[in-house]
Formats: structure tokens, C-alpha cells, sequence
């Protein structure tokens, strides 16, 4: 797959250079053109866009609003149709990664009107998400900017009601962290209300990450949330809910769980065997349970967690997905589940004592250790 970065290319600078010049003759498409395409192939991905975005403020002339109106003049028109706003169709307008640079010229320049460029922002985004450059104004201008979200929950386009969303995550990766969000989100919650039963799932999938963002730093709330949405919820819901507890379920947060229907785990048995004490890097683990209920039907969420060696000796615990089961009263189940115990990017290996246990219901159960080794 070629990098996003190769999307900033003398093609898209030619492309972008000539919708902006129909659109307005306060445009300088050579001056554009030489200062974006300047040292290109040495940039990354956001240095490029970057770069696109700085030659289009110096070959502009013109006040502010001058300029983004004739910039949204000059993209492509709008659909609520794709559901990706990442759409290149350079014939048509400037779209795609080419609104990457754009949107950053107006958080850039447009803190200082914001009710404009709110808008713009809102206008650019089903060519383009604007999620990140829309930040800047929840931490300069929160009251306004959560006004313009809640009326962009509401709007007839996907990416907009999108944007209400995916704008004001606490966490947003590669985005500017709202810390007033981390430490309360009660202002935000309004909007994934609204959103929560938004007919796209490109939306309500917005609005899951968002809550799993809270969850970090507010766990018992999103629990808390997760049982008042969970009433009468239908399918789509509950999968969003579900989501958006993805991090509570893995850490086995009680409140997370019982909101799922997972209470205390009752076995009379539960026994995890590996096969083998020895491990070595690239090995195929075989892991055996053996579960035996012990109370009356019970719903059991079952991960295995692995128990890793790190370099300071000690160990760190990582939870992997297993399974979901309903045992009968007295009932007992045996499970199998192979672990590939591969070398990662993520992760270096370090060999000694390890460990692997399960977890049922969020309660880790135990488990044996194994010897690891990297090399036989």
C-alpha cells in the first residue's frame, strides 16, 4: 500500500492550485505551487500537509473570511453518501487529503472568529474529517464551540453528526488531549446522547471510541452509562455499548461487567493447563480449561491473560479475548484455544518465569508458569 504521505504530490498541488484559482482571484497559484512542493519528498505526512497549508496562507491575499469563503467555494460538493470522508476526487473540487492543509489554515487563522470558522469547519468536513483542527476551539472557546457540536449532532450530514462526536474525544490519538473532557465529561454527554441511536454506524461508532476514551480516566461513569443505555436498548445499541466498555470488559471492571450480565464467578472447577513448562519464542501455546458450574446458570466471559517478562524482572499482565459461554447448573465445559507465541513489534521479549492465567468475569482464576525462552 503507498504511504498517505505520497497523497501531497505535484498532482495535488496542480489540483488544488487550479479549484482555488476559479474560485478567486486573491489566489496565487505559482507562489503556491513553488512553496508547497519545496524540499516535498525529505516531508512526512504532516509536515506535508503542513507545508500545503502555509503556501496556501502566503499565496493568499485577502481577510480571513475572504479567503474560506472562497476556499469552500473550491471544494468538491458535498456528500452524505461515502461513508468515508477521506474521498479523492480531484475533478470534482479539492477533496480528500487535499482539505488536510485547509482545515489547518482555519484553526490556524480562525481562533479569533470562531462562530465562522466553526462553520467552515463543519462545512469542510464530510470532504475531510476536521476532527483534529476543531480542538483548538474546545479548548480557546468551549461554551461556543459545544454549541456548534450539539447543533452538528443534529445535521442532516453523517460527517457532521460525526464530527459532533469524534471532535470533542477526550482522547483523540494524534489529536490535542481536552483535558477539561479527562477531568469532566459531563458536558459532552449531551451529544452522545443525541447520537447514540444515530441510524449510521460509522457514527455510533464515534461515539463508542469517545466513551472508551472516557472510561480511561472516569471508569465508574461509563459503567454507570453503560446500564442506563442497556435499557431497552436494541442491537445496534447494545454493540455500541459494548464498544465503548471494550477497555472496562478487558480490565474486568465489575460495574462494566454486571451491566452485561456477568456477576461473580460460582465454579466448583476451574483449571487452566498449558501442556508444557518450557516455552520457546515462536512456539504454538495450547491452553485447556476445564470449567465446572457451581451455582445456577451463570453468563461467563472468559479471557486468558498472558504474564510477561520485562527487563527489570518483573512481570506485566496483557488480557487476550477467548470466549463467551452459558453454563447450566452443575454443567462442565472444556475449552481449547492455541496461542501463537510470535515476536511482535509492540513487545520485546525477555526470557524466564512467565505465567498464563485466566480470567473469568473480570476475576483472574490463576494459572501455571512456564518457562520462556527465545531461542531453543
Amino acid at each position: 500500500m503507498e504511504p498517505f504521505k505520497n497523497k501531497f504530490d505535484a498532482h495535488l498541488a496542480d489540483s488544488m492550485a487550479a479549484h482555488l484559482s476559479r474560485a478567486t482571484d486573491l489566489f496565487d497559484a505559482q507562489t503556491f505551487k513553488r512553496l508547497a512542493l519545496e524540499g516535498l519528498d525529505a516531508l512526512e505526512l504532516k509536515q506535508r500537509s503542513e507545508q500545503f497549508s502555509y503556501a496556501i496562507e502566503k499565496a493568499m491575499s485577502g481577510r480571513f473570511e475572504e479567503t474560506v469563503t472562497a476556499i469552500i467555494a473550491a471544494l468538491r460538493p458535498e456528500s452524505d453518501t461515502d461513508t468515508s470522508a477521506i474521498v479523492d476526487r480531484l475533478d470534482q473540487g479539492v477533496s480528500g487529503f487535499g482539505v488536510m492543509p485547509l482545515t489547518s489554515y482555519v484553526s490556524r487563522n480562525g481562533l479569533d472568529v470562531p462562530e465562522f470558522s466553526l462553520n467552515a469547519l463543519a462545512e469542510m468536513t464530510s470532504r475531510f474529517s476536521s476532527e483534529f483542527d476543531v480542538r483548538p476551539f474546545f479548548v480557546k472557546h468551549p461554551e461556543i464551540t459545544l454549541n456548534a457540536a450539539k447543533a452538528w449532532a443534529l445535521d442532516d450530514n453523517m460527517h457532521v453528526r460525526r464530527l459532533a462526536s469524534e471532535g470533542c474525544r477526550p482522547l483523540l490519538p494524534w489529536g490535542i488531549r481536552l483535558h477539561e473532557f479527562v477531568k469532566d465529561p459531563s458536558p459532552i454527554l449531551p451529544i452522545l446522547t443525541t447520537l447514540r441511536d444515530d441510524p449510521e454506524e460509522y457514527v455510533r461508532r464515534s461515539v463508542a471510541n469517545n466513551l472508551n476514551d472516557i472510561a480511561k480516566n472516569q471508569p465508574d461513569l461509563v459503567a454507570e452509562i453503560a446500564v442506563d443505555w442497556l435499557q431497552s436498548a436494541n442491537k445496534n445499541r447494545t454493540r455500541l455499548v459494548k464498544h465503548a466498555c471494550r477497555t472496562l470488559i478487558k480490565t474486568g471492571h465489575p460495574g462494566a461487567l454486571a451491566a452485561f450480565g456477568f456477576g461473580a464467578p460460582e465454579l466448583s472447577t476451574c483449571q487452566l493447563d498449558i501442556g508444557s513448562d518450557a516455552v520457546t519464542l515462536g512456539d504454538d501455546v495450547d491452553l485447556t480449561l476445564k470449567l465446572t458450574n457451581g451455582a445456577g446458570r451463570q453468563k461467563m466471559l472468559i479471557d486468558y491473560v498472558l504474564h510477561f517478562m520485562r527487563a527489570n524482572g518483573q512481570r506485566s499482565a496483557k488480557v487476550f479475548k477467548w470466549t463467551e459461554i452459558t453454563l447450566e447448573p452443575g454443567e462442565t465445559r472444556v475449552l481449547n484455544k492455541t496461542h501463537p507465541y510470535r515476536k511482535v513489534t509492540t513487545r520485546k521479549d525477555y526470557p524466564g518465569t512467565q505465567k498464563v492465567t485466566v480470567q473469568v468475569n473480570g476475576v483472574d482464576m490463576g494459572g501455571p508458569e512456564f518457562q520462556f525462552s527465545i531461542s531453543r
